[in-house]
């Protein structure tokens, strides 16, 4: 999704958008691409692509194939595929990822965790190799 040049690429096809005067209370599952400018709390799940804008603040754990977080985050991240935390993002919470990029200015608190791809969670692996 965001590995080429141009970000915008894993986002053609959008599927939701939570603009900056939305509020979402509860569970949110969805299939595909979604982007997130507004407030979110409760659990987020997608089997597509996650954006999440500079002005956003979700206070929800969250799941999705690959995600770009720009705003603010409470909760737990995990992501199927390639995670990146830009210049603005604030994460509280521990990630699960595949492989992940932070930006100089972002600020994550919280524990890191890579899997590979198809080998299951980094905590399954952690056990096993104990």
């Amino acid at each position: 999704m965001f590995k080429s040049q141009n970000s915008e690429e894993g986002f053609k096809k959008i599927e939701t958008i939570i603009g900056p005067s939305v509020k979402v209370k509860g569970d949110f599952n969805s299939q595909g691409n979604i982007i997130v400018e507004g407030m979110v709390e409760g659990n987020l799940k997608t089997k597509g692509n996650l954006r999440v804008g500079s002005q956003a603040k979700i206070t929800a754990d969250i799941e999705a194939k690959e995600a770009k977080i720009s705003g603010e985050v409470t909760g737990n991240l995990k992501i199927k595929g390639y995670l990146e935390l830009s210049a603005t993002a604030k994460v509280t919470g521990d990630i699960e990822a595949v492989s992940m990029s932070i930006e100089r200015g972002a600020i994550l608190n919280g524990k890191c965790a890579m899997s590979a791809e198809g080998k299951g969670s980094a905590q399954e692996t952690e056990k096993k190799e104990s």
